[in-house]
């Protein structure tokens, strides 16, 4: 797998010391005595940031997953995303962050926001590993009090690795890289 890989943009060493940072930021502005937030993985792509996120995180939380698709097995998003698999706690209320491994274009974590707040989220917040402005269509409203937080910007590159997949490939790399073109074009 290795060699498939162009150029790694984020090693191991420089992962792990971010996700400690971001959960410091949100353990810093989570409010002590409210209902524990429900931090809520989007799958199957955040399931590595979410698990060493959370486990930095000092205060109560309730965790969960929900997958939503919009990319197939291609390097674009369809922009039109679908809730395959919902969360399973009741949010209604509730503070809930989701943990995206990426926000491109923004469809999809619109879509997951407004799904959220249908269901009676008090607030929204999001947590992405990687974002990707210079690819974004679509405007991102918070819910309530709701923060962004973000581990790195990401050049508009396709990359795999912590979590992130081609094809449901190199999900296991434990290096944010960008994958050789030839290999997906």
């Amino acid at each position: 797998m290795e060699s498939h890989i162009e150029k790694v943009l984020w090693t191991q060493d420089e992962i792990a010391a971010r996700v400690s940072d971001l959960a410091s930021q949100i353990s810093a502005d989570l409010v002590v005595g409210s209902p524990p937030p429900i931090m809520v993985g989007v799958a199957t792509g955040a399931f590595l940031f979410l698990a060493d996120l959370v486990r930095q995180i000092k205060l109560p939380i309730t965790v969960d997953f929900i997958r939503a698709e919009s990319y197939g097995c291609g390097t674009e998003s369809s922009g039109k995303p679908t809730i395959s698999f919902d969360s399973k706690l009741d949010v209604a209320g509730k503070h809930i962050i989701l943990v995206e491994d990426v926000v491109d274009t923004g469809s999809t974590l619109a879509c997951l926001i407004a799904h959220m707040e249908s269901k009676g989220a008090s607030s929204v917040s999001v947590c992405t590993f990687l974002d990707k402005p210079a690819r974004r269509k679509v405007h991102i409203h918070l819910l309530g009090q709701g923060k962004f937080y973000t581990g790195f910007q990401c050049p508009d590159y396709f990359v795999v690795g912590y979590g992130m997949d081609f094809a449901e490939l190199y999900r296991n790399l434990p290096y944010v890289g960008v994958l050789k073109p030839e290999l997906y074009k």
